[in-house]
């Protein structure tokens, strides 16, 4: 099954509407094909006439598997659609101290997971050998070959027309066709025929038995003139062995594009580097590797240092090694130490220990508590504000404590003597005035 790739072969009826089903990273990926043809490239359509009509064709809706043609591809037609990774470009450029995402992770795996499945297809829809040894063209045509030059090299249909064979040899192969059948009645002579295959010698004498044969011998005497070309027809087996070695370096460089995908074990190539699969989930020379590490590491690793130097995103974000001496995102939020505990420092001890935003803000919430101990807020008697003192907020009335007098309008001091008048109480206020200061600013 094809993994980047989708085939609609000779379709029964007009058809405007073909699913693929795999996924793809841009629009600019998916390439469209009918009858061979491109109409359908660079998330537009190509303007090219097939069959007589110009088909245009759009995706169904934004990051959907469905293109649409306008007109309908006619019946019998046969429509490609295939997906071309963009290799050259990378997809995601990360950046240190940058924000690790999942999308952003993703992305960058997709990019060389699917770079790899193009890679499978087209080295399977390749010519491959098969379990007897010989390589199979899987029913295709092999074109754009190049005319023979060396004894060994495989003849063109355009070599054997127009170059090997003259005119006058072709005229006599016509006529050693038409009487073949006059060659075949000729049990006499079957012998002598067969023999022709191994040995030019014998040539000379099924020459003279096929003069007996019928009125057409004297055309049959022309096989003597072409013996030299049929010894070259025999040389097209050898040439078959250098298509045979071509092939062999074909199946070297897919096996090549395969270790780029997905070797682990080492280099992908010796002294060239390593394979996409390993600089993503890891492998032999990128795994704890000075200046490496393999993109899952950075991305998860929480045991240990991913190259040696450096700690990963996780480990970073919600970690608590202990090596870790700058500490996690998690432990600046919650508290320091494997624990996570408030009141231990995230860094440092004594006068240059910190500490998290949770141990901060129970202090926050610890001095604003103290200010309400103090400052009990506006009731409309002393009765009433010591009444909240004492049952809502669970604390007691001491000297200083204050209240504003809603009743009256003034901010009431608790002396030794009782309540009193802020701005009457000259004495107590000017004793106690700094503290009272000091709480209010508090």
């Amino acid at each position: 099954m094809s993994n980047s790739v989708q085939l609609y072969t000779n379709i029964a009826a007009p058809q405007s509407s073909f699913s693929f089903p795999f996924s793809y990273l841009e629009a600019v990926d998916i390439t469209a094909y009918v009858d061979g043809v491109v109409v359908f490239q660079n998330n537009a359509s190509t303007g090219t006439a097939v069959g007589g009509n110009t088909y245009v064709v759009a995706f169904s809706a934004p990051d959907s598997t469905t293109l649409t043609f306008s007109p309908a591809v006619v019946a019998g037609s046969d429509v490609r659609i295939q997906r071309n990774t963009d290799l050259v470009t990378k997809a995601v450029d990360f950046a240190d101290g940058a924000v690790l995402t999942e999308l952003a992770l993703d992305t960058a795996i997709d990019q060389v997971f699917f770079g790899s499945q193009e890679a499978i297809d087209k080295a399977n829809d390749s010519v491959t050998v098969d379990t007897d040894d010989k390589w199979n063209a899987q029913n295709k045509t092999i074109k754009n070959v190049a005319n023979p030059v060396d004894p060994q090299d495989v003849a063109t249909k355009d070599y054997l027309e127009n170059t090997w064979l003259s005119p006058t040899d072709k005229t006599n192969l016509t006529t050693v066709s038409n009487i073949s059948s006059d060659v075949t009645a000729t049990a006499g002579i079957a012998s002598d025929i067969t023999a022709v295959a191994s040995d030019a010698t014998d040539i000379g004498v099924v020459s003279t038995n096929i003069a007996s044969v019928n009125t057409n011998a004297g055309s049959i005497a022309s096989i003597n003139t072409n013996a030299a070309n049929i010894a070259d027809i025999q040389n097209a087996s050898a040439n078959a062995t250098t298509a045979t070695t071509k092939a062999s370096e074909a199946s070297g460089f897919a096996d090549e594009a395969e270790a780029w995908a997905i070797k682990i074990d080492g280099e992908a190539v010796a002294s060239e580097g390593y394979s996409s699969k390993a600089w993503a989930v890891g492998g032999t020379g990128v795994t704890d590797t000075a200046g490496a590490g393999p993109a899952k590491d950075w991305a998860t690793e929480t045991t240990g240092q991913v190259d040696g130097t450096e700690y990963s995103a996780k480990e970073y974000a919600v970690g608590a090694q202990s090596s870790n001496t700058s500490g996690s995102a998690k432990q600046w939020s919650l508290g320091g130490g494997t624990g996570f505990d408030r009141d231990t420092a995230v860094t440092g001890s004594g006068l240059t220990a910190e500490y998290s935003a949770r141990y901060w803000a129970n202090q926050a919430a610890n001095s604003a508590q103290d200010f309400v101990d103090v400052y009990y807020g506006s009731f409309t008697s002393d009765t009433a504000a010591e009444d909240y003192q004492i049952n809502d907020n669970q604390g007691s009335v001491n000297v200083g404590d204050l209240y504003f007098n809603s009743s009256d309008n003034v901010m009431r001091v608790r002396s030794f003597s009782g309540w009193n008048d802020v701005a009457a109480d000259t004495t107590n206020f000017a004793t106690n005035g700094f503290a009272i200061a000091m709480a209010i600013a508090l």
